[in-house]
Parts: structure tokens; C-alpha cells; sequence
């Protein structure tokens, strides 16, 4: 008669990054995957990274929910203290990934999404690149993208073209990332993102507590 016997390894969590120029579908692939683990178990869960920023609250906002909001005072000695993995100025405003908010999530199992740019995957990678797993969205063609863009009538003619400006700056970067995927269909792309997050979480340097089982076999 054989004895089975649930094993549950404890896992630590992965910084999961997702790049791409804007309108080829990051920000819609990455609410849909963290809609797929929003009611997993614990040790598959993940959830969005949350920045800092010295900018206003907008109404409807929630500190601790949509961003930390910070003064730039505060936000200077979070940079000095060493307490950003990554920060960036967009426009006026400032903005970073505080350290405190990563490290307890990835210390629990607790994987931790980003949408950010190549800057930002650099600093990170730069930090923490044993934690780090990164992916880079193409668009099928540079038509499509701008076709894409135009189709979701937001921006003007002139926001449209510096976007367009910006993206070919952006895929000059692409070799910089772990995985490449062109996202021609956007469930085709969401199931292969699946599947690196899941063979990342399987690694052996991920498995905190292999080592305890192995020796008690």
C-alpha cells in the first residue's frame, strides 16, 4: 500500500516584467493575467507593482492602491537612502519602485508585475537581476501599431506621431530582455506569458525549500 503525500515547497516570488511601446497591448495583457491569479492560492499569486510618485492625487485615486504619493522631499531621501530599485522623472513628476513594497511580497511567493520601459527594466535588472524575468511585446508591424493607435482615438495627430517616434526607439532595445513575443493575437499572447511565468516559478533557485526536502528524503 503506498502513502501519498502532499508536498508544498516554499517559493521565492519573481520580479515579472512587461515592456512595450505604447498601444501594442501591455497594460490589457497584464490586467488579464493578474485577473487570472486574482483568486489563486497564495504561492501563485502576484500582484502590481505600486510606484511612488511627488505628483497630485487625482480624485478616485487611493494611496497605497493606485500609487504612493509622496512630497519631493521625501521622495529625494527615498533616492539618497537607496530605497528605490528604479526611478525615473516623466514630465514634471517623479516616480520609483520602492524597495520595501518588492522585497515583502517576493520574500512571501508573491510575484510582483511591472509595467514599465526599458530604462526602468535596466535599474531593476541592475538591483535585482537573480529575481528579475522580462518580457518584450512587439506589435506585428510598425502599420499595425500606428493603425492600433489611431483605432483607439485618445491622442492627436501630433501625440500619435511622437509615439510612433518613440517606439522605434523603444524596440531598439529589445535584445535587452529575457523573451521577445510579437503579439499578433492577444489571448495567443496572454497563454505564452502564462507559461514563462509558470516554468520561471519552477526553477530550482526559486524553490527556497528544495533543499530542506531533498535532505529529509
Amino acid at each position: 500500500m503506498s502513502l501519498q503525500t502532499h508536498v508544498e515547497l516554499k517559493r521565492r516570488g519573481l520580479l515579472f516584467i512587461l515592456s512595450s511601446p505604447s498601444g501594442v497591448g501591455k497594460t490589457t495583457l497584464s490586467r488579464q493575467l493578474l485577473a487570472r491569479y486574482n483568486n489563486a492560492a497564495a504561492h501563485e499569486s502576484i500582484v502590481m507593482s505600486i510606484s511612488v510618485t511627488t505628483r497630485a492625487m487625482r480624485p478616485g485615486e487611493v494611496d497605497g492602491r493606485d500609487y504612493f504619493f509622496v512630497s519631493p522631499q521625501r521622495y529625494e531621501e527615498m533616492v539618497k537612502k537607496n530605497e528605490l530599485l528604479e526611478h525615473a522623472r516623466v514630465f514634471e513628476n517623479l516616480y520609483g519602485t520602492p524597495a520595501h513594497f518588492v522585497n515583502e511580497h517576493i520574500s512571501r511567493g508573491v510575484d510582483v508585475l511591472f509595467d514599465i520601459d526599458w530604462q526602468g527594466t535596466r535599474q531593476l535588472a541592475e538591483k535585482n537581476p537573480d529575481d528579475l524575468v522580462s518580457i518584450f511585446i512587439l506589435p506585428p508591424s510598425l502599420e499595425e501599431l500606428e493603425r492600433r493607435l489611431r483605432a483607439r482615438a485618445q491622442d492627436s495627430e501630433e501625440v500619435v506621431l511622437k509615439r510612433m517616434a518613440k517606439a522605434t526607439a523603444e524596440i531598439s532595445h529589445w535584445q535587452e530582455y529575457d523573451y521577445v513575443l510579437i503579439n499578433q493575437d492577444l489571448d495567443q499572447t496572454l497563454e505564452k506569458i502564462d507559461s514563462i511565468l509558470k516554468a520561471e516559478r519552477l526553477k530550482r533557485a526559486r524553490q527556497e525549500g528544495m533543499l530542506e526536502f531533498v535532505n529529509s528524503l
